[in-house]
């Protein structure tokens, strides 16, 4: 079996300044009041565990927050911190997205218009549905009826159908 490398970002831990970080502006997840409430709670208990994964965008000289957004909150929000804890990934848009939903998918839920959102968003910039597929650990299934969603004729220009109707109609005329 071939090793594959994995990279280490959380090994570049750094403290910036709060308010160089900023929102994403495709994060599908929310947090209810409820869970808000036990995130600021688990902060206060055990801080801060996890930092915030972000993507420097050099030409604005700020962080956009690709997973942590919650925690991110927290610390404006309610602990009023001048600095937080961040660490950086390296990646284009599409991949940054995948990021997002990843991380999300792994302890949080989605709001249905907003995933519907992403993944026209990633079709429309080329992903297949085999991609959205595997970089956002979706069934096909799922990924067909977000699609459904926003409106069906744009968003399976290019799905390729089962063949199974003519088959039974076929199927039909021979008996």
């Amino acid at each position: 079996m071939k090793k594959q490398k994995i990279e280490m970002p959380v090994l570049n831990v750094k403290m910036v300044d709060i308010d160089k970080v900023v929102a994403n502006d495709y994060n599908p997840n929310k947090v209810a009041p409820p869970e808000m409430k036990l995130l600021k709670h688990s902060i206060e208990e055990d801080g801060y565990t996890q930092p915030i994964v972000t993507y420097y965008d050099e030409k604005n000289d700020i962080y956009i927050v690709v997973d942590g957004f919650h925690r991110y909150r927290c610390a404006k929000e309610y602990f009023h911190l001048k600095e937080i804890p961040i660490v950086t990934i390296d990646k284009n848009l599409e991949s940054r997205m995948a990021s997002t939903i990843r991380h999300n998918r792994a302890r949080g839920t989605h709001q249905i218009i907003d995933m519907s959102h992403i993944v026209i968003t990633l079709t429309q910039n080329g992903w297949t549905e085999a991609e959205i597929s595997k970089h956002l650990g979706m069934e096909l299934d799922e990924i067909i009826r977000l699609k459904q969603i926003t409106g069906l004729k744009e968003n399976f220009a290019n799905h390729t159908f089962s063949k199974s109707w003519e088959e039974y109609e076929q199927n039909i005329k021979k008996k």
